[in-house]
């Protein structure tokens, strides 16, 4: 089992763009988004990492012991998921993408800061403009002495301007299922003036 350990952000300005270490174009459909969290999905990516994955989302798993239970007090719901990914043929990913009811398309940006793997998403279509920096941390090189509620250490940059993490409405599978234009108009405002 692999667990994927990760905190989002809201982006403003485009100071980020100082950091770009590469760029992928990508389409992702949800064959499955359950209210639970159990998510999967085909992604098809073209540019700098082209490929094809089918990968499913859920929960961390509870039980005495667990990787997934030391880390759920480490900071907010949604921090750690279980991920099983698996490459697919790229002629898969493009049936199942004409399968999955719930779609989208972002652009995705390599960067070169410090503290994990960095990625930054600037979505297309309806979900535009939202702009959206994740940070994935490797289970190995966390602290194993990290006390529950002290969040994961992390030099965030200033243009990470709101946490997202635990936000379920602004998963990439809620933004497939409900994008931002169809948003309330206050609730889409709100967010987007946060992102100046």
């Amino acid at each position: 089992m692999a667990l994927e350990i990760e905190r989002r952000f809201l982006v403003r300005g485009s100071e980020w763009r100082r950091h770009i270490l590469w760029e992928a174009r990508l389409e992702q459909g949800y064959l499955v988004a359950t209210a639970d969290g159990l998510t999967v999905r085909v992604r098809r990516a073209s540019g700098a990492v082209p490929g094809a994955w089918l990968t499913l989302k859920a929960r961390a798993p509870q039980g005495a012991g667990s990787a997934g239970e030391r880390l759920q007090g480490l900071g907010p719901d949604g921090l750690v998921r279980q991920e099983f990914q698996y490459p697919i043929p790229p002629g898969d990913a493009g049936a199942l993408l004409a399968l999955a009811p719930q779609q989208l398309s972002k652009w995705r940006y390599g960067l070169d800061l410090p503290g994990g793997d960095w990625v930054l998403d600037v979505f297309e279509g309806e979900n535009a403009p939202l702009v959206v920096a994740e940070v994935e941390f490797e289970l190995a090189s966390l602290p194993s002495e990290m006390v529950p509620g002290e969040g994961l250490p992390l030099e965030r940059p200033p243009w990470c301007v709101l946490e997202l993490t635990g936000r379920h409405e602004l998963s990439n599978a809620a933004l497939a299922r409900c994008p931002l234009a169809r948003w309330p108009e206050a609730q889409r405002r709100a967010l987007l003036e946060a992102a100046g």
